[in-house]
């Protein structure tokens, strides 16, 4: 089977035995915690806890899905036989429907449909918090598997992604001495302090690679064999080592993955994530003779059938503005570089830091003269040069390095807290028209404010069409250009909410709220709980635009936009 054979498979499958197929969420996660979206169980977490309710949002207790995921703590490792930055995962999930034993049968099933013979398998041999698993045990021998490994806590205790969430222990999976498939029974919640405590329902979460199983499925060495890299791997000139044709396809990958999903390049969080891979690709790439944009095309020509959002003009546009940027440097850097003696951290930061090189460029282009460099020993740089820089600011500021930063809302200028006012209202209008457009079935589930942009997330059951979304930017910018007022009232809390203002449901209130009101009196737009800060006339935020609408989680989605 082909992998797109495969994904159809998977989903067939679940789907013929009562699984709701969900879409994959963003790789930008709705969960704090974590940067980057890593496993399929994350747009899944609040069914897991009790916060929502699969039936009313799925019709069903047990879901599938194919969700991109990515790892950024496997950069380094990309080019050996076996380490990716993106990749598939596929899942189901059970939040109370079916546990152990049904989640081993349904494993068990579909490997005896695809002809995959399993070799052995693991579980959790239990420690001094956690019983041993002999319910997983007796399934599986009832199935006739008789080689049952048991492993400890570090191997067969799936951990919850973030610092608290869902865990559980678990019984794997291999093939060909390779372990395929990950089964996780959430049956305990770790708290920020490593405690557990029982949940009140039992969970199922599994993971499954699509790389590893499409390997094994077509026989495969290793996964850069499979139909998943190497049309990508043959386009690449045969002069170059294997382990660099790897690290050039797995970073066009993700660029174009992250780009998809609204990632820009930058010095912080996911967009510092693309910034390292776009510039290592560019830096791979560039002696290849081959055109930038012709593997980028190739991998997004290529996935746009199991991603349809998949836009080669986005992805062009902002991978074109990265290589014009760090283009301007990258011959003097090198040049830098070629002159330099010795690198340790502090001149490996230097390079960093005057010509924009990383420090994965540094390594690779310094040769010799890097051998004693380290990630550890430029990272240690790195961050001590931030603590400087915050102090200065901290300075600049009056013992602020942002003068505003409430969660939602970030700025460290003046200027910046100018264009997150705006944005912040603009916010509101955006919460507001979407109701007019969409009804009553819109429930916001949290924002974020930069000076750069606006995102918004909102409970809503299905992707956006184009007139939805004209339709919500014309209701915003008409109510920018009737320059509505934007005025304020302090009441008690339960006052608050009697009179129809909107609040997010999760939001912590205190006894007595602040309402902002913009509207005059023909006519109220919007009347929400909020902290502010806020214009004074909506006519201060400029023209409002929606930049993107996509999946954020499961029911839920996502709107950029600037002003």
């Amino acid at each position: 089977m082909d992998s797109s054979e495969i994904r159809k498979k998977f989903l067939e499958f679940f789907q013929k035995r009562g699984h709701k197929v969900v879409a994959s969420s963003s790789l930008i996660p709705d969960d704090p915690s974590v940067l980057l979206t890593t496993a399929g169980m994350q747009q899944f977490k609040k069914y897991y806890t009790g916060e929502a309710d699969p039936i009313k949002d799925f019709g069903s207790k047990n879901t599938a899905s194919i969700q991109k995921s990515f790892r950024t703590s496997d950069i380094d490792e990309v080019g050996d036989d076996s380490h990716l930055t993106f990749f598939e995962m596929l899942g189901n999930f059970s939040f109370g429907g079916y546990f152990k034993e049904g989640a081993i049968k349904h494993a068990y099933d579909f490997f005896q449909e695809v002809g995959l013979p399993i070799d052995f398998v693991t579980i959790f041999a239990g420690d001094k918090e956690v019983p041993p698993d002999t319910e997983s045990e007796k399934v599986w021998k009832e199935l006739g598997v008789t080689d049952i490994r048991k492993k400890g806590r570090e191997d067969n205790f799936w951990g919850p992604t973030g610092a608290e969430g869902p865990c559980g222990p678990t019984t794997e999976l291999y093939v060909q001495g390779v372990e395929i498939w990950n089964l996780v029974f959430n049956e305990y919640y770790c708290r920020a302090d490593k405690t557990l405590e029982k949940l009140k329902q039992n969970g199922v979460d599994t993971g499954m690679g699509l790389e590893r199983l499409a390997m094994v499925l077509q026989k495969k060495n290793n996964i850069f064999e499979t139909d998943l890299f190497e049309p990508f791997i043959k386009v690449l000139p045969p002069f170059l080592s294997d382990g660099t044709k790897r690290i050039i396809v797995d970073h066009a990958r993700a660029i174009v993955f992250l780009i998809a999903d609204g990632v820009l390049p930058s010095n912080k969080d996911a967009g510092y994530v693309l910034r390292r891979l776009a510039r290592r690709y560019i830096v791979r790439e560039r002696g290849t003779g081959q055109d930038y944009f012709t593997l980028l095309g190739k991998v997004t020509d290529c996935y746009k059938g199991a991603y349809p959002s998949l836009g080669r003009e986005e992805i062009f546009s902002v991978f074109k503005a990265e290589l014009d940027k760090f283009e301007k440097t990258l011959t003097l850097g090198i040049h830098a570089l070629e002159k330099a003696g010795l690198l340790d951290a502090v001149s490996a930061f230097r390079l960093y830091e005057s010509y924009g090189l990383p420090y994965e460029v540094i390594k690779d282009a310094g040769g010799e003269k890097a051998k004693n460099l380290t990630r550890e020993d430029f990272d240690l740089e790195f961050k001590k040069h931030q603590e400087i820089s915050r102090a200065g600011q901290e300075k600049k500021f009056g013992g602020h390095g942002l003068i505003l930063d409430n969660g939602e809302l970030k700025a460290a200028s003046a200027e910046e807290l100018e264009k997150v006012t705006r944005l912040h209202t603009a916010t509101h209008l955006l919460n507001a028209a979407l109701h007019r457009v969409l009804g009553d079935e819109v429930s916001q589930r949290g924002s974020d404010i930069t000076p750069e942009r606006t995102r918004f997330d909102f409970l809503f059951p299905r992707k956006l069409t184009d007139a939805e979304l004209k339709e919500t930017e014309r209701f915003v910018n008409e109510a920018i250009a009737k320059d509505y007022p934007v005025s304020v009232q302090e009441m008690p809390l339960e006052e608050a909410r009697k009179s129809g203002a909107m609040f997010f449901y999760k939001g912590k209130y205190p006894e007595r709220v602040k309402v902002y009101t913009i509207g005059n009196k023909k006519e109220v737009f919007s009347r929400e709980l909020c902290g502010g800060p806020h214009v004074k006339n909506t006519g201060e935020i400029g023209h409002f635009k929606i930049t993107k609408e996509e999946s954020s989680s499961a029911g839920v989605r996502r709107i950029r936009a600037v002003v």
